[in-house]
């Protein structure tokens, strides 16, 4: 097939084998070349305009998979052994008919699409401006670091270590450097069996949910919170009070005294960014005692928390048994990771690992592997001090600014968070500016979602900035300032032309 057109368009940031091996793949899966022989090495790389020795590592790593096969003197022919690998015929002929196709939507006894969520745009990165919340720069990503404990970790003298399944068990590695390295900045100790590994805070609640309630377990949440902690404990069939809060974060007395679990982001409300005081916490755990109900603390944000004396976690005040602490690698690392962890009492976490086990065993035993060697390197504290320097200039660079250009609006800050809420003037409405600001590639966060009750308010935004470059943040807020003045000028029009 000396002639035949193959035409590839390179994306940035992928080498171009790994997307020159793809598209033959590709081509191969589509009987394309069929038993004709692949174009040379020499004119492959004249139609690609890449090295003829790129071509030739493709063709032979294509050989080692079994995709091609060389014939000498002849060239590279597709594996006629693929062609072996049909389905059945029975399947290929099943055709459906409007009365054999099923009707899922009768037998969902969930519908998770229809919780109201947080929007999240996939597309955040193309943003010239994305003031988004749990995303980072991907050039502030450790990458030459995490490589090179990827490669450690995957020699042959180590790969045993991850590559078999652990079954129920973590990482002895990692969990080591998470009792000596990480927990110890938030004051608490823990011995290994009062540790469990998850995919992440969401899991983490999600194996809380499953173990520890049922329609009979009344769950406090904060409100505005988190909104896929709402849902995973509505769908564990849990009763939800929703829980006044106040400049201190949620308010201690009469509306706890029900729950048998309540739900708190002392650190930084969720997502008000407000630190709750020592007094509150210490009030906080007398009545945990005296009414009976245990803490979940989600410390969502400590490891990155650039304030010089952070306040300690409710699990190192707490000498009860009545805190179950819910951390993570998410805004440290990466929130692709999906690496997070759970610190309680042993028998907890014995039950924990079993009901884990019955869903996914155990987090990837490589990523395990990769973290503990970063951690251990001393790769870990090195990354946080730079990001920590990073966010504070960041933060104080968002402040200023919010200040400057949007004088109008009633601002949140904390020092040391990820984000700052904002409530826009009356009678602007979040959903409208969020519009409007994706027209001039900013992207913001609506507060809607966050509010549990109905009605919710409808202007309230939330502003990130660790995935904002430095430089980009004043004239972003500048542009949204600008925005909101202009929303506000033809509301009232708006609000007439639809009455």
């Amino acid at each position: 097939m000396a002639d035949c057109l193959i035409n590839v368009e390179f994306q940035p940031g992928r080498s171009f084998q790994q997307q020159i091996r793809e598209k033959l793949v590709d081509l191969i899966k589509k009987d394309y070349f069929g038993e004709s022989s692949l174009p040379s090495s020499r004119k492959m790389a004249q139609l690609l305009g890449v090295s003829r020795n790129t071509v030739m590592l493709v063709y032979e790593g294509l050989v080692d998979e079994r995709f091609l096969i060389s014939k000498e003197r002849s060239g590279y022919f597709v594996n006629p052994e693929l062609n072996d690998d049909k389905l059945p015929e029975t399947v290929q002929n099943l055709t459906k008919t409007p009365e054999s196709e099923l009707s899922w939507g009768k037998r969902l006894k969930k519908v998770p699409s229809s919780f109201n969520t947080l929007h999240k745009d996939k597309n955040w990165i193309t943003y010239s401006y994305p003031f988004i919340y749990g995303q980072i720069e991907p050039m502030h990503f450790p990458l030459y670091q995490w490589r090179e404990c990827t490669r450690i970790a995957q020699s042959r003298g180590n790969v045993h270590e991850w590559i078999e399944d652990y079954v129920d068990v973590d990482s002895k590695a990692l969990i080591s450097q998470i009792r000596q390295n990480i927990l110890p900045k938030r004051g608490i100790t823990a011995s290994a069996d009062q540790i469990l590994l998850t995919m992440g805070t969401q899991n983490s609640f999600s194996l809380l949910a499953g173990l520890l309630t049922n329609e009979d377990t009344l769950v406090g949440l904060e409100d505005p919170g988190y909104p896929d902690q709402r849902h995973i404990f509505h769908a564990a069939r849990s009763q939800l009070t929703f829980l006044q809060l106040d400049d201190q974060g949620v308010v201690t007395g009469p509306q706890l005294s029900p729950c048998d679990y309540v739900c708190v982001t002392p650190s930084h409300q969720y997502p008000t960014t407000v630190t709750m005081p020592m007094e509150r916490r210490t009030e906080l755990l007398e009545q945990a005692s005296k009414d009976n109900f245990v803490i979940i603390e989600d410390d969502y944000e400590s490891e990155v928390n650039f304030h010089e004396r952070p306040l300690p976690s409710l699990k190192s005040m707490d000498d009860k048994g009545r805190v179950i602490y819910a951390g993570s690698l998410s805004k440290s690392l990466s929130p692709g990771l999906r690496l997070g962890y759970l610190i309680a009492d042993a028998d907890l976490i014995k039950e924990l690992r079993e009901l884990r086990r019955l869903q996914y065993r155990h987090p990837p035993a490589n990523n395990q592997a990769v973290a503990a060697l970063f951690i251990s390197q001393g790769y870990y504290d090195s990354h946080l001090r730079r990001m920590k320097n990073l966010y504070e200039t960041k933060w104080n660079l968002m402040s200023q600014g919010l200040k400057k250009h949007l004088k109008q609006c009633d601002i949140t800050e904390t020092q040391g968070s990820f984000c700052f809420w904002i409530r826009l003037p009356d009678p602007l409405k979040s959903s409208d500016l969020v519009r409007l600001a994706s027209n001039y590639s900013i992207l913001v966060e609506s507060g809607d979602s966050l509010f549990a009750q109905a009605p919710s308010p409808q202007n309230y935004i939330r502003l990130g900035f660790s995935a904002i470059a430095e430089d980009k943040i004043e004239k972003g807020i500048e542009i949204l300032g600008g925005l909101i003045l202009q929303l506000q000028k033809e509301y009232p029009q708006k609000v007439y032309a639809t009455n």
